[in-house]
């Protein structure tokens, strides 16, 4: 899987709290913390630094029966990050592991998998075997996937500038390139995990998580722009002095422009 530094999951973490879908952010706290016969275990995949964590705990900081946490990544840096960030007193587990290995998963007791950011960057086979591991090991037990952030293809931004949907169309084809996983889902991914989930049973929630970004997130805007101009610079259809006029154009308005960046949330449930 492509990496991701502890600046960068720092750098965009407010603007995802924000983004976050508060109603199937609720819902998906709720039905994790309602476990009746034991102690209710979540599997936070791709974890990072535990920003769904944090997430969680701001909607739920008072749960009278503690969720179990298990961080899964494959850097072991950022997994010291999310346990030294965790909250006393909340029971916190790391697993330092290539996703790929979904037979290898801690999927034991898990009542609820959670990811943010991620699933637009696996496959449809990572997703089919993700959830033929998930179910086996659920034993008919209620089951629940929440994908928080996935990137829907879209983005706005104020000014315009007459490259940007050419430049949109480039990196949206760079987003269905490999990352790690296969060729990645990108911008179609909730379409197919809701889907794949429920043609297993999940009932499936879908909303809208864009990020609204302006001057007051300028530093995350320039690495934004900086992203995406890297993603594209080796485009066909893009010439390399365009390129470079639009970030130009664009660095130029990070402090005082404004753009929204979509991403969708889904919340599946099998009772």
């Amino acid at each position: 899987m492509t990496g991701f530094s502890a600046d960068w999951l720092n750098l965009r973490e407010l603007a995802d709290q924000q983004a976050r879908n508060s109603a199937l952010l609720r819902y998906a706290a709720a039905f994790a913390s309602t476990e009746v016969d034991a102690q209710s275990v979540v599997l936070d995949l791709g974890a990072g630094t535990g920003s769904t964590f944090r997430a969680f705990e701001h909607i739920s900081p008072s749960l009278e029966s503690p969720l179990t946490w298990r961080f899964v990544d494959n850097d072991r840096e950022l997994l010291e990050e999310a346990a030294r960030r965790g909250h006393e007193g909340r029971p916190i587990e790391t697993y330092e592991l290539d996703l790929n290995r979904v037979e290898d998963l801690p999927l034991g007791g898990v009542r609820l998998i959670t990811a943010s950011a991620l699933f637009d960057l696996v496959s449809g086979p990572f997703v089919d075997r993700l959830i033929g591991a998930v179910n086996r090991a659920a034993l008919d037990r209620p089951m629940g996937f929440y994908a928080a952030l996935n990137y829907d293809g879209t983005t706005c931004w104020d000014p315009a500038h007459s490259l940007d949907q050419a430049v949109l169309d480039a990196f949206n084809d760079d987003q269905v390139t490999e990352k790690g996983f296969g060729p990645a889902l990108g911008p179609g991914a909730c379409d197919y995990i809701k889907q794949a989930l429920e043609g297993v049973g999940y009932s499936v929630k879908l909303a809208a998580s864009p990020w609204k970004l302006d001057g007051k997130n300028s530093q995350l805007v320039a690495e934004l722009i900086q992203g995406i101009g890297n993603a594209v610079q080796s485009h066909p259809e893009l010439a390399a002095d365009d390129i470079a006029a639009w970030l130009e154009f664009r660095l130029s308005h990070a402090a005082f422009g404004s753009c929204i960046v979509g991403h969708i949330d889904l919340l599946a449930i099998r009772e």
